[in-house]
């Protein structure tokens, strides 16, 4: 478990209050769901990872991409972790994606601390090719992502031949 302290200095009702506030990450749970997202021999497609009050955990997993996009609300703020198939006819790997989500619905608090929350997760899932913060669900969309990660991928040789 890693515990995070973040102090706001707020104006309430023209009187000065601190406030204090600790994340913790489920560093364990968060490994776990990360290395069998990275697996290729895994069927997880994907893992979520939702606060829980003020600890970061493990939400869902699964392959269905269709799944993946039902775990986002407006008013929720999570990160997430997307493994998908990239490359041309002539070689296919794994690329994968980060994804940091802050629904429309968030509170500006809230949205402040997912910055120094979103360091604590990249330590644990350190490898992914691109990242993405998003707030809508219109955004959730796996041939956007998959584009995201073909260009930051660089040259993309195919046969010439199209479709």
């Amino acid at each position: 478990m890693y515990t995070v302290l973040i102090w706001c200095v707020v104006l309430s009702g023209g009187e000065l209050a601190v406030v204090m506030s600790m994340t913790q990450i489920d560093r364990d749970g968060l490994r776990d769901a990360y290395s069998e997202v990275r697996d290729d021999k895994s069927e997880v497609n994907w893992a979520v990872f939702k606060y829980e009050g003020s600890q970061v955990m493990v939400a869902a997993k699964g392959e269905s991409f269709d799944d993946f996009k039902a775990q986002f609300g407006e008013d929720e703020r999570a990160f997430a972790y997307i493994r998908l198939q990239t490359g041309d006819e002539m070689s296919k790997r794994s690329k994968f994606l980060l994804v940091t989500w802050v629904g429309l619905g968030v509170s500006p608090i809230k949205k402040a601390k997912m910055s120094t929350d979103k360091a604590l997760v990249k330590e644990i899932l350190a490898n992914f090719a691109v990242e993405l913060t998003l707030e809508s669900l219109s955004e959730l969309d796996v041939e956007a992502f998959r584009q995201e990660l073909i260009k930051a991928g660089g040259a993309n040789y195919g046969t010439g031949i199209r479709e």
